[in-house]
């Protein structure tokens, strides 16, 4: 007759089972293939120039992040590298954005955010080279908040742009332009990211082109109130 397993032989059969590795759980493949793919739809819809800008989606602990100078067009999920909520790199051959600090720190310290995308958009970075806030004289801007406020003039890349930009956004915005820049856009994903920046691009060219024939109509604080509560319940799964 066969013998019983010993609880030595179970646990090893225990012991030995598949356990994931490092190397699986950090590979993201969804959300590297997100960040490739926003960043070609950036350059279509005329968000961005060459390799400006930059686009993160965030996994738990670690976030897939644009590579460094790296034209939009040319870049495969493979080339996407992962770093921590520090901004450590931890996976990928090619360097971080320059902007990692402005990703990770908006994504350490908003708990509804998880996904970032800064754009140098044409109308909304024309604001933002003004040092002008963009007000509600359409009712989309409630894709963003009551306006999409401006953050002071930093160089870009360093702890200080990060620092104003998350200022900037305070709880309540899910974008903010960067004064003499560009645009920063968070979202609950990086998909609803990219388009808080095509709604934002979107009211900046109205508000230009009201400005430029007239006087544009501010939508009131208690319509904004009843937009943003529309808004909260937006989607067709509503």
């Amino acid at each position: 007759m066969a013998e019983s397993p010993t609880d030595t032989d179970v646990d090893a059969e225990t012991v030995h089972e598949p356990k994931h590795t490092m190397a699986q759980e950090l590979e993201l493949t969804e959300e590297r293939t997100a960040v490739a793919e926003i960043g070609k739809k950036m350059l279509e819809q005329g968000l961005t120039k060459g390799t400006g800008g930059n686009i993160s989606a965030q996994s738990s602990e670690y976030v897939a992040i644009s590579p460094s100078g790296t034209p939009y067009d040319e870049i495969t999920p493979e080339d996407v590298p992962i770093v921590d909520l520090h901004g450590e790199r931890v996976t990928g051959e090619l360097d971080p954005s320059s902007e990692f600090r402005m990703h990770t720190d908006v994504l350490r310290k908003r708990n509804d955010v998880g996904g970032v995308v800064h754009t140098h958009s044409p109308y909304a970075s024309t604001f933002a080279s003004l040092g002008e806030a963009i007000p509600a004289s359409h009712y989309l801007i409630a894709f963003v908040g009551d306006q999409v406020p401006i953050a002071p003039y930093e160089t870009y890349g360093t702890a200080e742009l990060a620092e104003a930009a998350l200022d900037a956004l305070g709880e309540e915005y899910n974008a903010c332009l960067l004064k003499n820049h560009g645009v920063l856009a968070v979202g609950e994903s990086v998909e609803a990211a990219f388009e808080v920046a095509l709604m934002t691009e979107y009211c900046a060219r109205i508000h230009y082109q009201a400005i430029s024939v007239g006087e544009p109509n501010i939508l009131p604080d208690e319509e904004i109130d009843t937009l943003l509560d529309r808004f909260a319940d937006y989607g067709q799964g509503n």
